[in-house]
């Protein structure tokens, strides 16, 4: 039914291709590597003022690569793209639906399994990480997730599945940076597990450190080319996450094959041992990595791009600008939390609900701090939350008081769900216009593939000086290179076009001359370009919004329905310009 659901909504989408930026951007990624490039090069050439070094892994690229090559004979390359990436976000609703499943089955039998399906269910389908055409890496991230917890509610401490915790915790680091907090909890968990069970766990916390740092090491050494072993970086898999995970999974491994048979004391300073030299060799490898790898961003990049971007806001941030969506983001995890509190302090399977406490609350702490954090804590709220429905269902079919033990039954229900409120949030703020158009004008049309074809048409392939939503856009239609485009490390891009856009016509002519003879590509409609309108009304956004093009800009022709405009530098002008 969930993959029903997501087949429907395939067939209503306008773009074979997701809407979010990341899909597109992987897309072009995907494709360079298909056409030749090298795999340990995920430099994207057309992108920024000299290239951008991405910081993606080709651990995603790989199997969406291999579903393509394997289309192209028989439909050709065009219908093999929209079979692969239809295909992909779909296949992993199948692993996170049997983590899921097997986590809700292990802490509460069948009828808790059902539960956790069904909420699985719909949090695949009121998503967007596994709609056809999501092709990014967060889908994978959220399926890493769910296997890590599924594994971790063992409560027989199989080996095995440890080790497949320790597969998935390293995998998910190899794959982007975002769930190291919730890995980093992962491990302190087993190594807690361990210093209190002693030689009951000691088997499970070995294969968990081995496997940890044998599929660590493997995705290294795949995927970082050797000029780059030395290399630290904070947003991706570099010698820093390495050399972090590898010696703390190899070093827990040790510590439990060798202290196991000390007493708990002395296996709690063991491994006070351990996480020291850990500590150590993270603070001598990579001690810039204890900063946000954002804080470094130009302050007018900052404001202009990052502030907007929802997925990096803040709960304060969320609060002030959109409080209807609060309730969405954050009252599932909340909930979550509150149950495994509850319940340990009623000494209920205190050990599980410590274990499932610690996974929702490290993911909803940095929610708080930057709202992606969400995806992951409602994801993981649902294993105690079904727990939790199982016993309200059990009251209810027993209850003298059926009503009103079948009333918290539903209400819990409808808790349990992030959608309901969004609604709800939506409802309280807006009231009944929640159900009307807003009437804002959607900036989809500036990056649409009509726009891209009047920018296509322009030989030879040059620079084009876009906002950066439109960057990916770009190099997904045309051949031209894009100044700019949403990530940081493009930020030199990203504020070169910024500081053009604001400029007054003559300096932003000067500007725009320094590049050679590129392209300007302008949408009024586009959020950035508002907003620096806003800003710099005299700048040579704000001109062209109000409908003043400037005397060294010519006008190319381009279809009216997409709103956007191109310009390029006069010839007449280009001299003075340089003088």
């Amino acid at each position: 039914m969930t993959i029903a659901v997501l087949i429907v909504k395939m067939g209503q989408a306008a773009d074979y291709v997701g809407g979010d930026n990341d899909d597109v951007m992987r897309l072009v990624q995907i494709r360079d590597l298909l056409t030749g490039q090298s795999w340990f090069d995920l430099t994207q050439r057309r992108l920024g003022l000299d290239g951008t070094l991405m910081h993606w892994s080709r651990l995603i690229d790989f199997p969406i690569a291999a579903l393509i090559s394997l289309f192209k004979p028989i439909v050709g390359m065009g219908q093999a793209e929209r079979i692969a990436l239809a295909i992909w976000p779909m296949l992993l609703v199948v692993p996170l639906l049997a983590a899921m499943g097997l986590a809700g089955r292990r802490i509460g039998g069948p009828r808790c399994m059902h539960f956790c399906l069904g909420l699985t269910a719909i949090f695949a389908m009121n998503g967007n990480r596994f709609q056809a055409g999501a092709i990014d890496h967060h889908n994978v991230q959220i399926v890493l997730v769910a296997t890590m917890a599924a594994m971790m509610v063992d409560r027989r401490y199989e080996a095995r599945n440890f080790a497949i915790a320790g597969a998935a915790a390293a995998l998910a680091i190899a794959i982007g940076v975002e769930t190291t907090p919730f890995v980093a909890v992962i491990c302190l968990v087993v190594a807690i597990l361990w210093a209190w069970e002693g030689r009951a766990f000691a088997t499970s916390a070995v294969a968990f450190g081995v496997t940890l740092t044998a599929t660590v090491s493997a995705s290294f050494f795949l995927t970082v080319p050797p000029r780059l072993y030395g290399a630290v970086t904070c947003d991706n898999l570099s010698i820093a996450f390495f050399s972090l995970s590898a010696a703390g999974g190899i070093l827990l491994a040790l510590t439990a094959k060798l202290a196991s048979s000390l007493n708990r004391p002395r296996r709690l300073a063991s491994l006070g041992m351990s996480g020291g030299v850990t500590t150590g060799i993270l603070l001598a490898v990579a001690p810039e990595c204890l900063r946000n790898p954002l804080a470094g961003l130009d302050p007018l990049v900052r404001e202009l791009w990052l502030n907007g971007v929802v997925e990096a806001q803040s709960f304060l941030a969320i609060a002030r600008q959109n409080p209807a969506a609060l309730g969405g983001f954050y009252f599932t995890g909340f909930f979550a939390v509150t149950i495994c509190v509850w319940r340990i302090w009623r000494g209920d399977r205190t050990a599980l609900h410590l274990i499932l406490l610690a996974l929702v609350a490290v993911n909803w702490c940095i929610a708080l701090v930057q709202v992606r954090g969400t995806v992951f804590s409602s994801l993981v709220a649902i294993v105690p939350i079904s727990l939790l429905l199982v016993d309200l269902r059990s009251r209810s079919e027993r209850s003298a008081r059926k009503v009103r033990a079948s009333l918290i039954y539903v209400i819990a229900i409808l808790a349990s769900v992030p959608m309901v409120w969004t609604l709800a949030g939506e409802l309280a703020v807006n009231g009944m216009k929640v159900f009307a158009a807003n009437g804002q004008k959607s900036a989809g049309h500036c990056y649409s593939s009509a726009a891209m074809a009047d920018l296509q048409k322009i030989e030879p392939a040059t620079l084009v000086v876009d906002p950066s939503n439109m960057g990916a856009s770009i190099l997904r239609f045309t051949e031209h290179r894009a100044l700019s485009a949403p990530y940081h490390r493009n930020s030199q891009g990203m504020l070169a076009e910024l500081r053009i856009g604001l400029a007054t016509p003559d300096e932003a002519a000067r500007m725009l001359k320094a590049l050679g003879d590129p392209l300007l590509a302008f949408c009024a409609d586009d959020p950035q370009t508002r907003m620096i309108t806003k800003r710099a009304p005299e700048g040579l956004y704000g001109r062209l919004s109000s409908g003043e093009v400037p005397d060294f800009l010519e006008s190319l022709p381009v279809t009216a329905e997409t709103g956007v405009k191109l310009f390029r530098l006069k010839a007449d002008v280009l001299p003075q310009v340089a003088e």
